[in-house]
C-alpha cells in the first residue's frame, strides 16, 4: 500500500483497514480449511493483475484482499466483483464477520462484463455470494447504453470494466450496496437488499400487480447454478414482459439449452426466442414420452409451435422436440413447472415471422 500512503494522513486509515482485512482473510481461511472446495484456484498471475489494476484506480482495500485471500470473493468458477472505493471504508471498524459478509455481498457467481450487464432491464436482481441476498439494477438508460448510467442498489458504477480477465469481471462502485456496519460489536449485522428482490434474486412486484404463481425465482436460480447460465440470464432479462403478457400463467415447461449462444441486436427477437423455449403447461418426461410423433406443443409465442420428434440416431429413441434431443429430462420440477435440458437451442427459422 505504499502508493496509497503517499499522503501521511492516509496511513492510519490504511493501516487499520489492513488489520481488518487480515482478520477477514484469517476467518475466511479457517472456514475454507474446514470445508474443502472442489473449485480450481484462481491463477496467481490473474489475481495479481486484478490487484494491481484495482490499486492503481483507488481500490486498495479490495486489491489487498484479493492478494491475501482471493478465495473469499473468487470462490465460484465465474465471478463479477463490484469493488468499493477506499473512501467508503474510512469510518468503519466492523467485526470481521460483518465485514466478510459485506464484501461477499459485492460478488456475484457469474461473469457480467458491462456489455452483458447493460442488456438487463431496470429492476433485474442478481444473486450474490451471501445466501438469500441479492443486488438489483436500480437505474439504467437503455437508450444511451452508457455504462455510467447504470446503478446497482442506487450506487453508481464509476469504473465499468475496471478489470476483465479469464472468468472474472470487476467494476468499481462509488460506495457499498448496503448500510455499513459501524461498530466492532455488530457481529449480527444484517444486509439490507433492495425491496424489488426476493430471497432468490428475482424481481418481485411491490404493488402485487402480478398474480403469477409460477415459481420464477426457483426456475432462474436453479438454471443459473446447474449449467444453464446463458439461458437463465436471458430469461431474466425478458421476464418482466412475460409476466405482463401472461399474468395468469399457472404452469410452464421450459426447454433449457445447455448452451444458448443466441446473439441479436434486437431485444424483441431475443424475447421471442426465449418464449419459443417455453410451453404454458407442465409436461414431465412421463407425459411427453407417450405423445405420438409430430404432436404439437404451443409456446408463449403466438403461432409458434414445437413438434414432438424422435432421435433416429439414438439407440434409446430418446424424446426430441423440433429435432433437438432432451438430454436432461425433468432436471428440476415442482407442482407448477418443469425444466428439461436440451442439447441445443431451437433454430430461428422455426419462429413465425414478426
Amino acid at each position: 500500500m505504499a502508493d496509497s500512503c503517499s499522503h501521511w494522513w492516509h496511513c492510519p486509515f490504511y493501516f487499520a483497514m489492513s488489520i481488518t482485512l487480515a482478520l477477514v482473510a484469517i476467518s475466511a481461511s479457517i472456514h475454507l480449511n474446514q470445508t474443502p472446495s472442489p473449485q480450481t484456484p484462481l491463477p496467481h498471475n490473474l489475481s495479481f493483475a486484478a490487484s494491481l489494476t484495482l490499486r492503481r484506480h483507488g481500490f486498495a482495500a479490495t486489491a489487498t484482499l484479493l492478494q491475501i485471500s482471493p478465495e473469499l470473493l473468487l470462490s465460484s468458477p465465474k465471478t463479477t466483483l463490484f469493488a468499493i472505493r477506499d473512501s467508503a471504508f474510512s469510518n468503519i471498524s466492523a467485526h470481521p464477520d460483518s465485514m466478510k459478509q459485506l464484501l461477499k455481498y459485492h460478488a456475484c457467481p457469474f461473469r457480467l462484463p458491462m456489455g452483458e450487464l447493460s442488456k438487463n432491464p431496470n429492476g433485474t436482481c442478481f444473486s450474490t455470494l451471501v445466501p438469500r441476498k441479492s443486488i438489483a439494477i436500480t437505474r439504467i438508460d437503455p437508450k444511451q447504453g452508457s455504462p455510467s448510467s447504470i446503478e446497482i442498489n442506487n450506487v453508481l458504477i464509476t469504473h465499468p470494466d475496471l478489470f476483465l480477465g479469464g472468468p472474472i469481471s470487476i467494476h468499481g462502485v462509488l460506495g457499498p450496496f448496503s448500510t455499513l456496519p459501524i461498530k466492532e460489536t455488530d457481529r449480527d449485522w444484517e444486509i439490507t437488499q433492495p425491496s424489488v428482490c426476493n430471497s432468490s434474486g428475482i424481481k418481485i412486484s411491490s404493488a402485487g400487480e402480478f398474480k403469477n404463481t409460477v415459481e420464477w425465482n426457483r426456475i432462474v436460480s436453479f438454471m443459473s447454478s446447474n449449467g444453464f447460465v446463458s439461458f437463465a440470464i436471458r430469461l431474466r432479462s425478458v421476464l418482466d414482459g412475460i409476466l405482463v403478457d401472461y399474468p395468469d400463467l399457472n404452469t410452464v415447461t421450459i426447454f433449457a439449452p445447455l448452451d444458448f449462444l443466441f446473439v441479436t441486436p434486437s431485444w424483441p427477437l431475443l424475447d421471442r426466442m426465449v418464449r419459443f423455449h417455453m410451453v404454458p403447461q407442465r409436461l414431465t418426461l412421463v407425459e411427453l414420452a407417450p405423445l405420438p410423433e409430430k404432436s404439437i406443443l404451443s409456446t408463449l409465442v403466438p403461432g409458434g409451435n414445437l413438434v414432438i420428434t424422435r432421435n433416429a440416431y439414438s439407440v434409446r429413441r430418446a424424446v426430441a422436440v423440433n429435432g433437438v434431443e432432451i438430454v436432461a429430462p425433468d432436471s428440476f420440477s415442482s407442482e407448477h413447472f418443469v425444466v428439461h435440458g436440451i442439447a441445443g437451442a431451437f433454430t430461428m427459422g422455426e419462429l413465425p415471422s414478426l
